[in-house]
């Protein structure tokens, strides 16, 4: 590989680049995942990742033109394994030189050093975007001997309607619960509901109150147009958290229901109650979110039925290690 680029941590005063690279690989490779510098400074200063560990930037002259990032689960996950996630992209005119394989090579030997460090006991494996169906990512991570594990729908919505909740839903907002905006004072009560209704998906893990803490406050957090389904007792029964990157588009972070609230349609009157009120405020003109192709709450056919279309469907790789 070429002498020409310098190899770094990611530093708060590289958010800016950061984001630049990040958004130039959002087009190129047809993502969509968009971030503004303010949201990638965020992630840095979370108490999560070790950025001069956990993070690498790779710059030729003052432009940052690759990236990478590592983070291990708390948790081992429901299947007991260690997850270590990686992340990273190379600029589309820097590819082909070594860079990507360099980077793979550095967050691969970080990622097996922290698991064994912060889950000794447990076999590990590396999850990473596959991209597109075709795209060069996805054939990269497959020569080094990932396999596309799980498929992820990114499904929209358009908001140019003065549909009420009702009409979205297609039937009558149920009684028995009360749908509101969370507050504040709902963080815990939602952190409970999000960590029984996650605990039979795949590939998920007991979350952690501190790092719940981060996304409930992050910049980019909606909770004006989220919803939160409690019952009589104020217990949180399902929920739908959003957030925004990308002007005049909010994102749909997570929904969920506890499972013993499963087949109430609670979560379609939520999502519903969201739509309503994003288009309330006038502030969006469409809705996204993504989903699990293979969620065992059908997940997907409930957002058909709500007018959501998927836009396209990128893959989550995989590789265990012995």
């Amino acid at each position: 590989m070429s002498e020409q680029y310098r190899w770094t941590p990611i530093t708060d005063r590289d958010a800016e680049a950061w984001a630049e690279l990040t958004n130039h690989l959002a087009v190129v490779d047809g993502t969509e995942e968009f971030y503004a510098a303010e949201d990638r400074l965020e992630e840095l200063q979370g108490e999560h990742i070790d950025t001069q560990q956990d993070t690498v930037a790779v710059w030729s002259g003052e432009q940052m033109v690759g990236f990478g990032t590592v983070w291990v689960k708390p948790n081992p996950d429901r299947e007991g394994w260690a997850a270590v996630g990686l992340d990273g992209g190379v600029h589309a005119d820097h590819r082909r030189r070594g860079v990507g394989t360099e980077l793979m090579n550095q967050l691969e030997a970080r990622g097996a050093e922290s698991a064994a460090a912060k889950l000794p006991e447990h076999p590990m494996h590396f999850s990473t975007g596959g991209g597109l169906e075709g795209s060069s990512g996805r054939a990269f991570h497959h020569r080094r001997g990932y396999q596309a594990a799980r498929y992820f729908n990114l499904m929209g919505r358009g908001l140019a309607t003065s549909d009420s909740a009702e009409t979205i839903l297609g039937r009558r907002m149920p009684h028995d619960v009360v749908i509101r905006a969370p507050g504040p004072q709902d963080e815990k009560a939602v952190f409970e509901a999000h960590a029984a209704a996650f605990v039979d998906h795949w590939g998920s893990a007991a979350p952690v109150a501190s790092r719940w803490h981060q996304q409930w406050v992050s910049r980019s957090g909606r909770l004006d147009v989220s919803r939160i389904a409690v019952d009589e007792t104020g217990t949180v029964l399902s929920y739908v958290l959003c957030g925004q990157w990308v002007p005049r588009e909010l994102y749909v972070n997570v929904v969920g229901t506890v499972p013993q609230a499963r087949g109430r349609g609670l979560s379609s009157a939520a999502l519903a109650s969201t739509i309503h009120a994003a288009v309330a405020t006038g502030d969006y003109d469409v809705i996204d979110l993504d989903v699990d192709s293979d969620s065992p709450t059908g997940a997907a056919r409930i957002y058909e039925r709500l007018g959501f279309r998927t836009k396209l469907t990128t893959a989550l790789m995989r590789k265990h290690l012995d």
